[in-house]
């Protein structure tokens, strides 16, 4: 058999984290089976990864955060195909193997929020579209502030449904009030430092595990960090003034907006990267929208198993309820 065959045939199985170590070399093996490329951008080239297994039940369109790649999520990949799910994911402009935006290869910018939404309307145009009608999104994040933004623009879409994982609806400015952070950003940026470090912003650091903010599974945790630093081309440091002057009026509209397709969202109580009581208020908002809260930290695809179990299984149930047709097909 060939070692990119479909080698799995289970159903609702779930990756776990102390089997995470013995199992790398087969979830490294269908990384290398994924098959990979770039797709060339006004906004440089961008990179993505594809897998089909050989009878997919649906398609998923995987949306990464800030500062992370296709690549950290191999763990997630190889999961959703030993369930059948077709996975199409990418790495945003500037960030993990796409085109870095600035000569400085660690500033995490952009100029405008809409060239996130230009990027997966190409995805999605040159990668979804020719293959599937059955498919909706996955987000994580700045991910799920790019969906929201994606869906208002085009209402059209034919997407099924996003499944928002901590999504990035209102971004935690402390020990700025909101109107405070949004200020100095707009004044940087008139003064012509939109492409410079925002105050308190850096270059990558990996931060020890007991001083992360990101997830309660030291496992997952050392696994990405070990990632970043075999291969330093991923690493990407803080955001420029630029990128919060772009990213604040998103999450603004965002609050007010209304989008039709159907959304669940999963939100991480001791979140200190976004607001997760936005989320709740999102939800409220949308009567197609269900929400559920979990006792982890903002990385919830990243969390101790059974948190990220139960998130999974929220996202299982979801994609069933809005790919499913009415015979149950």
């Amino acid at each position: 058999m060939s070692p990119c065959a479909s080698l799995y045939n289970s159903h609702m199985f779930y990756s776990n984290s102390n089997k995470l170590s013995q199992n790398w070399t087969a979830i490294a093996r269908h990384w290398q089976c994924c098959k990979q490329g770039k797709l060339s951008s006004v906004h440089g080239d961008i990179f993505y990864a594809h897998y089909t297994p050989r009878n997919p039940r649906f398609t998923v369109v995987l949306v990464n955060g800030r500062i992370e790649s296709a690549i950290k999520y191999q763990e997630l990949l190889w999961e959703l195909i030993q369930n059948d799910i077709e996975v199409i994911t990418y790495d945003h402009p500037g960030q993990g193997l796409s085109s870095r935006l600035l000569n400085n290869p660690q500033i995490g910018h952009i100029d405008d929020f809409v060239q996130f939404s230009e990027v997966l309307h190409l995805v999605i145009q040159t990668l979804v579209l020719p293959n599937t009608d059955k498919w909706l999104f996955m987000a994580h994040s700045m991910g799920g502030a790019i969906v929201c933004d994606y869906l208002i623009k085009h209402p059209e879409s034919p997407a099924k449904g996003a499944f928002l994982c901590a999504p990035m609806l209102q971004i935690e400015t402390a020990p700025y009030p909101f109107w405070i952070a949004s200020g100095i950003a707009k004044f940087a940026c008139y003064l012509g430092f939109d492409k410079h470090y925002a105050i308190g912003q850096n270059d990558y650091q990996a931060k020890p595990f007991a001083d992360n903010e990101l997830t309660q599974c030291e496992q997952r945790y050392q696994r990405f960090r070990t990632l970043y630093q075999q291969q330093p081309e991923l690493q990407l440091g803080g955001v420029s003034f630029g990128w919060l002057n772009a990213a604040f009026p998103v999450t603004q509209k965002l609050s007010k907006a209304i989008i039709s397709k159907p959304l669940s969202i999963a939100s991480a109580k001791y979140d200190t990267i976004v607001k997760s009581e936005a989320h709740t208020k999102f939800a409220n908002k949308h009567e197609q929208c269900t929400i559920q809260t979990y006792a982890g930290k903002h990385e919830l695809l990243c969390e101790v198993d059974p948190i990220r179990r139960a998130v999974l299984m929220q996202f299982y149930e979801f994609a069933d309820s809005v790919t499913l047709n009415e015979t149950g097909s």
